[in-house]
């Protein structure tokens, strides 16, 4: 295991400035070596403030290739939608100029769209540059959420699908996932995480203890580059 690299931040505002900068480096430099960059970003309400500092940033956008870490299946115009996220908060300004790659598929079932978007995002070559992880307080990140069957496929270490259906016991609705082998392969994985309870979900997934028990474990033991924590109260 590579150990998580943890960054300590006393506000919600000076984490996204220096994340913000971090991610817009990381993308220029792939942008500078490969002429061309790709990221895959979480949903939910902790990456909203990053996205628009995000969006902002002065690089190539439109050698940017961006898509999901995982998707509700629901329709970009459901609120719940992390297309629809992503489109409000990220793809604008700046930004607006990068292509991005939806997962969910609506004339598809879920296990129709993972596969359909597996082939899409396996058509791009090479590996993801950023990936950027949520965590919930139950130790789900991407879509692999504790007590649900599927979690030892998502997270196996040789799975050949880079997007999988997350659905069954455990999952809240059908939801779309990336899997582990593309996450881990990513050359720079950021788990983003804020309050206090976020944080003990942490300090108990970092100590030794099966993956069903916190799925997040997954990624941290796994990550080809040590999991780079990004917290603030």
């Amino acid at each position: 295991m590579k150990e998580p690299v943890l960054y300590v931040f006393d506000s919600r505002e000076a984490l996204v400035d220096d994340l913000g900068d971090r991610i817009a480096t990381a993308l220029a430099d792939a942008i500078e070596l490969r002429g061309r960059a790709m990221i895959a970003v979480s949903g939910g309400s902790t990456p909203k403030n990053l996205f628009k500092v995000l969006s902002d940033k002065p690089i190539a956008w439109d050698k940017v290739t961006v898509t999901l870490v995982d998707e509700r299946f629901v329709p970009p115009s459901n609120e719940r939608s992390n297309h629809r996220l992503v489109a409000a908060h990220l793809l604008q300004n700046a930004a607006s100029a990068a292509v991005f790659i939806p997962l969910f598929r609506a004339d598809k079932t879920p296990a129709e769209a993972a596969k359909l978007a597996s082939e899409t995002i396996d058509g791009l070559e090479g590996t993801f540059d950023v990936a950027i992880l949520g965590m919930g307080e139950d130790g789900h990140t991407a879509s692999w959420f504790p007590g649900n069957g599927h979690l030892a496929e998502l997270t196996a270490a040789d799975q050949s699908y880079s997007v999988m259906a997350s659905e069954g016991e455990g999952v809240p609705e059908p939801r779309l996932t990336m899997t582990l082998p593309i996450l881990a392969s990513t050359r720079l994985v950021v788990l983003h995480i804020e309050g206090y309870s976020k944080k003990a979900t942490l300090d108990a997934a970092l100590r030794e203890g099966p993956v069903d028990e916190y799925p997040v474990r997954a990624i941290l033991k796994k990550a080809t580059q040590p999991v780079q924590i990004f917290w603030a109260p």
